[in-house]
């Protein structure tokens, strides 16, 4: 589902900072040779996550899934001098492609990726996080944050993508309820009642929800 009027789509992305060159490179190449490029977080929304890393100054981000690493990239940016990003994902076939890209970018000692289970890699960090971005399975969106969120300093940040789920959250837009768009329901619920945070959900591509721990 389009949130926007496409040509209203285009003019924002021509009135926001543009995509770095391996920014540009990892956004095309996954949009001709990878399989579900819709996952890629694309330019308008890598330039939102750089701007609010800018903003936090983390030294610490935590990202659960990473895909082909633009959401990565995009976020190393404002880290600290000393900061670390540490990437989790569970898709071994793109680990190769995008330790790549990472490789060939100036924060390359940033960044750290790791192959495997999110829910099993996340209690072994032992970090208190500045930042976090949950994009992976949906279907543990929630088992996801309530790992997290104590392991998240006070003042710190969870980023959660595709909370709107193409629209699905809204009944009218939706045939049934499936399993992925109940887990959304759930999570986006959840959070939106949980007095340890404050949200906003802003609709940024496919739903970004912003919570900052009190």
């Amino acid at each position: 589902m389009e949130f926007l009027d496409p040509d209203l789509e285009k003019y924002i992305e021509a009135h926001t900072e543009p995509e770095s060159e391996l920014l540009y490179k990892i956004n095309r190449e996954t949009h001709t040779e990878v399989l579900k490029p819709r996952m890629l977080s694309g330019h308008l929304q890598g330039r939102v996550l750089s701007m609010l890393s800018h903003m936090i100054q983390p030294e610490n981000i935590l990202e659960i899934g990473t895909y082909t690493g633009y959401s990565a990239l995009c976020m190393a940016e404002g880290l600290k001098d000393n900061g670390k990003l540490i990437t989790l994902d569970v898709n071994e076939e793109l680990e190769e492609r995008v330790r790549e890209y990472f490789q060939s970018s100036e924060y390359s000692d940033k960044i750290e990726m790791k192959i495997g289970k999110a829910l099993e890699i996340m209690p072994t960090l032992n970090k208190t996080w500045d930042m976090v971005f949950i994009d992976a399975d949906k279907s543990n969106y929630l088992n996801y944050y309530k790992l997290c969120i104590d392991q998240v300093r006070k003042g710190g940040y969870i980023l959660v993508d595709n909370v709107l789920w193409s629209g699905k959250v809204l009944e009218k837009n939706r045939k049934k309820l499936d399993k992925d768009t109940e887990s959304m329901l759930e999570f986006n619920e959840f959070v939106h009642q949980d007095d340890r945070v404050q949200n906003v959900l802003f609709a940024i591509r496919d739903g970004l929800m912003i919570l900052r721990k009190k």
